[in-house]
């Protein structure tokens, strides 16, 4: 088995007063060259957003962009919607970019931070139609037991949103004491596992709130909870 851990204070981070951001991954004004992307795994931010502010109107194309809010309301808009779709805690967000779309994300709070992940995954097909999907994940759902969130479109996985990438993206909230087994879906792939709270023992390697560790070549590994928990796998072809 192979892993590389990534610290939480070893990610890039960006003061732009409005916006505090974290990066796993070389993105904007941050770049390391050994920490580009982790397989199709490409970008990992950990965004604090301030009341009202955001993202105005951007393009993307050719990537899979997620969006897990954790804390606040998340509104989004694009040239596939017109209104502003309102994304809370608990629902999950997903963006095929394809041939290219035009969208904006703000903090649809006039009081409160907005806290959240993004997620942009190498995609394995291009210049597809864009598309747009968000679903509600019940906390009940992954309470000491995975729960995934995104499949590939390709897979027939009843529930999960869908992407164009052999991905599995999942969540768990462990109780402290518990242990949990990870199978990955190919001994091919890699899983980038992210603490969002708590401390955890994967493998040899201690992690605590927003520590990181990429696995791979291997099948399966163990989790152990130290406190109660929250862990996100992100599970990746490491072959691009």
């Amino acid at each position: 088995m192979k892993t590389v851990v990534h610290k939480a204070d070893s990610r890039g981070f960006a003061n732009n007063g409005w916006l505090q951001a974290n990066h796993s991954f070389s993105f904007a004004n941050f770049y390391n060259p050994e920490k580009i992307h982790f397989g199709a795994l490409r970008v990992l931010n950990d965004d604090v957003i301030a009341p009202k502010m955001g993202f105005g109107t951007h393009p993307h194309n050719n990537m899979e962009i997620i969006t897990i809010p954790l804390k606040g309301v998340l509104k989004h808009r694009d040239n596939m919607h017109n209104a502003w779709q309102p994304i809370l805690p608990g629902e999950v967000q997903v963006m095929s970019a394809g041939t290219g779309v035009q969208h904006s994300e703000i903090n649809g709070s006039e009081k409160e931070h907005l806290s959240l992940f993004q997620i942009w995954i190498i995609p394995n097909k291009e210049q597809v139609s864009p598309r747009y999907n968000q679903k509600k994940f019940l906390e009940a759902g992954r309470k000491n037991k995975i729960q995934t969130l995104v499949t590939s479109i390709d897979e027939d996985h009843e529930g999960s949103l869908k992407i164009h990438q052999d991905a599995v993206i999942s969540r768990i909230d462990l109780d402290k004491g518990k242990s949990f087994e990870y199978i990955l879906k190919k001994s091919d792939n890699g899983v980038y596992v992210m603490t969002i709270n708590g401390l955890v023992q994967v493998d040899s390697k201690v992690l605590e709130s927003r520590d990181a560790v990429g696995i791979s070549e291997t099948e399966k590994f163990q989790i152990m909870a130290k406190e109660d928990s929250s862990l996100l796998f992100i599970e990746v072809p490491m072959h691009i």
